[in-house]
């Protein structure tokens, strides 16, 4: 089974609610999954919440939809690729740090709230687990759309999902753990986790999102083995390509995610060409 982010899961599922298309026990249930319920960290000089600081994301959700806040943006930033990242600088570097973020903006505040996922997992492989807390930040307004068109998006992932694919016929599975075949198998031919996203999300977003979620899980999976690389300089050349093609991915979960957020062309009116 493929999943995304849990800053995506936050963005879509919580623009779901802000926007009335998703009920806020489901919204819930799908950021939280099957860590240890998510805690809130309210930091100093974010804009205020309205009422007390929420608690838990149903909390967070809640504030969020008192505060009048429109719909969410994702960020998923990495060393080399920090598009996105909304300042200042002590927001970055915990957005960095995590590689992903959610971006609200609560109307006539001075700022946005950026609300960075501070995980610590715990268990084995086998049984694993997660405590997580959401720090809310206060960061810069918004200056620019952030991402790429969903469209162009879908475009680049084709070639990333080829080369991932060829990278995941490479991998000597005799090396590794028994369950490895299966683990194969699951990436190759699994579909995307059924409440990963909210209903009424646009089919050529949910087609987006589970080509780059598919990628993702193959990038993880190669960088466990060499892809019976001979030399040094291949093993190189492997990793760079394997950094690309996440780059891509990456992109396109944003830009599926932040959908909403594309300016609207002529050609998508009623009557446009």
């Amino acid at each position: 089974m493929l999943d995304l982010p849990r800053s995506a899961r936050l963005a879509a599922w919580g623009t779901g609610v802000l926007t009335g298309a998703a009920g806020l026990d489901a919204a819930v249930s799908a950021v939280v999954r099957d860590d240890e319920p998510h805690a809130v960290r309210w930091a100093e000089g974010a804009p205020a919440a309205p009422g007390p600081d929420p608690a838990d994301v149903r909390g967070l959700l809640r504030a969020l939809t008192s505060a009048g806040c429109g719909p969410l943006l994702l960020a998923l930033p990495v060393p080399g690729d920090p598009r996105g990242l909304p300042g200042p600088a002590a927001v970055n570097a915990a957005a960095l740090e995590a590689g992903e973020c959610v971006l609200a903006e609560p109307p006539g505040a001075p700022g946005r709230w950026a609300l960075v996922p501070e995980v610590t997992e715990f268990g084995s492989v086998w049984e694993p687990g997660a405590f997580v807390t959401w720090a809310v930040l206060g960061a810069a307004p918004r200056r620019a759309p952030e991402s790429s068109s969903v469209a162009e998006a879908e475009a680049e992932l084709r070639g990333a999902l080829a080369t991932a694919t060829r990278a995941l016929s490479a991998l000597d599975v005799a090396r590794w753990r028994e369950d490895a075949a299966d683990r194969i198998a699951a990436v190759r031919d699994g579909g995307l986790a059924r409440d990963a996203l909210p209903p009424g999300t646009a089919p050529r977003a949910a087609r987006v999102l589970q080509t780059a979620a598919r990628v993702l899980a193959i990038v993880d999976l190669a960088a466990e083995d060499d892809g019976a690389a001979v030399t040094g300089f291949e093993a190189a050349s492997r990793a760079r390509a394997l950094r690309e093609v996440a780059q891509v991915a990456r992109r396109a979960v944003v830009a599926a995610v932040n959908a909403h957020a594309e300016p609207v062309r002529s050609r998508d009116l009623p009557g446009g060409s």
